[in-house]
């Protein structure tokens, strides 16, 4: 079967499946099945989910959107990297899928988004606004952002490793 004579006969099916949708002859079969909700994942925070059971090999369709780390007790803590859509599958040793997961990485509730003509800066605001660090935020407000924020936590080990060694 050549390339055009394979595409023909599909245009005829997809033409008589549109006719007997308008009149109202396929009904539910022309209906595709409705997904399930997917596990929403705040960026930068963890959800927790129980593994089916005889889980062998879990596989995360796009980690730079969501990163998963197994438990002890049958656990895992999926934890949001990037915004957007991805999957998680898990298998059993024999390769069949336990389970086929959507998860959603959103943004936090509580983020406020301040835009500078083309430039962006992201602040948390619960109760007071404060600088935060996200993805896509303008580049010198980034930087400037994580090198406070490294210089604090920094700050914080310098000064707990002094104060760990000077007892009296």
């Amino acid at each position: 079967m050549t390339f055009s004579s394979w595409r023909q006969p599909v245009r005829r099916v997809a033409g008589l499946a549109l006719c007997l949708a308008a009149l109202g002859a396929v009904g539910p079969l022309a209906a595709a099945p409705a997904a399930a909700d997917p596990l929403v994942v705040v960026l930068d925070q963890a959800r927790l989910l129980r593994l089916p059971e005889n889980v062998a090999t879990i596989v995360v369709g796009n980690p730079l959107i969501a990163d998963v780390s197994v438990q002890t007790g049958g656990m895992m803590v999926i934890t949001g990297k990037g915004y957007g859509l991805t999957n998680l599958v898990a298998l059993d040793r024999a390769g069949k899928v336990l389970m086929d997961e959507a998860v959603q990485v959103e943004g936090p509730p509580d983020a406020v988004v301040v835009y500078r003509g083309v430039n962006r800066e992201s602040y948390s605001c619960t109760p007071f606004c404060e600088r935060r660090i996200t993805l896509g935020d303008t580049p010198d407000f980034f930087q400037s952002t994580l090198a406070q924020t490294g210089s604090r936590s920094q700050q914080a080990v310098q000064g707990g490793a002094a104060a760990a060694g000077t007892s009296r």
